[in-house]
């Protein structure tokens, strides 16, 4: 694309590319916000009992009482849920939107969304299993020694809940788990989108559009997904099956609206910077591959 925000003509790359591109570029911002997610699991799992607790207090009891590795736990189930997931979600949009603007051109704002929603959808059903993995892993340092599952890596604590609590446990909260896809990826990746398309002309492409736009989907990603990522981690950490309606009554009925949006500054703390650097990498790949495919 020239300075001028005018586009020329390039070549669609091939479906498996886009899938690749995809999970590397979360793999990689997830090594640099894993602390951030931590802690947002943390303080959604406290409860009333975290109501005046801030994102600096938490942080502190982690640091006292794991050090520093503390903030690294459940790196193992990060990384996979990344592998699965975001290669799932990132590449089902990418094909979708490449089908949609051969067939009748750039989509607009609200089919950007769906596409978002329905991809975000599909990648959380081969997400699930990891995304259980991850929260019991950021979660166990908060329990008391006796109680903690201590589960060595993410395979370890795979195989673990397969044998001790079944291999439908992998599926605890899945439909919590894929609402809040659809959410988070209707608000990120159709954001994202629109907004890049948007501040093109005036921008120009490069790393400033790219931050900017990246920006702006983290904050509307951030409000719209929380609430619904509260409810899926309480029912996934559950120890008993329930679901995310009676998890949602509870929330409302003994801690109020507004703890629904609880842990909201390390929220946007991690989903911010892992926007703007899953969206940086993958439009540095997708750049690479083009100059190397002889498309630049």
């Amino acid at each position: 694309m020239s300075d001028k925000g005018e586009k020329k003509p390039q070549k669609q790359m091939p479906t498996w590319v886009n899938f690749i591109i995809g999970g590397v570029s979360g793999m990689l911002a997830v090594c640099v916000v894993q602390p951030a997610d931590l802690l947002k699991t943390r303080m959604q799992l406290l409860g009333p009992a975290g109501k005046d607790l801030s994102v600096f207090r938490v942080a502190k009891d982690v640091f006292k009482a794991e050090g520093v590795r503390g903030f690294y736990m459940g790196m193992s189930a990060a990384l996979l849920r990344q592998a699965t997931y975001t290669t799932a979600r990132l590449g089902f949009f990418k094909v979708l939107f490449d089908i949609h603007k051969t067939r009748r051109g750039d989509p607009s704002f609200p089919i950007k969304v769906l596409m978002g929603m329905l991809a975000g959808g599909a990648g959380s059903l081969f997400g699930n299993p990891c995304d259980v993995a991850l929260i019991r892993m950021t979660s166990d340092g908060r329990l008391p020694p006796e109680k903690r599952r201590n589960y060595k890596h993410v395979f370890n604590a795979l195989g673990r809940i397969i044998s001790e609590e079944g291999p439908m446990t992998l599926f605890r909260g899945v439909g919590a788990t894929v609402s809040r896809a659809m959410v988070f990826n209707g608000a990120q990746l159709g954001s994202y989108s629109q907004a890049r398309e948007m501040l093109l002309p005036y921008m120009g492409d490069g790393l400033p559009l790219h931050m900017l736009s990246a920006m702006i989907s983290g904050f509307n990603t951030t409000v719209a997904s929380l609430p619904v990522d509260i409810v899926k981690t309480r029912v996934q950490n559950s120890a008993v099956e329930t679901s995310q309606v009676k998890v949602l009554f509870s929330i409302l009925k003994h801690e109020g609206v507004f703890a629904l949006w609880s842990g909201l500054l390390p929220t946007y703390m991690r989903i911010g910077p892992m926007t703007i650097l899953i969206f940086i990498f993958m439009e540095q790949f997708n750049n690479l591959y083009f100059k190397l495919a002889g498309d630049s």
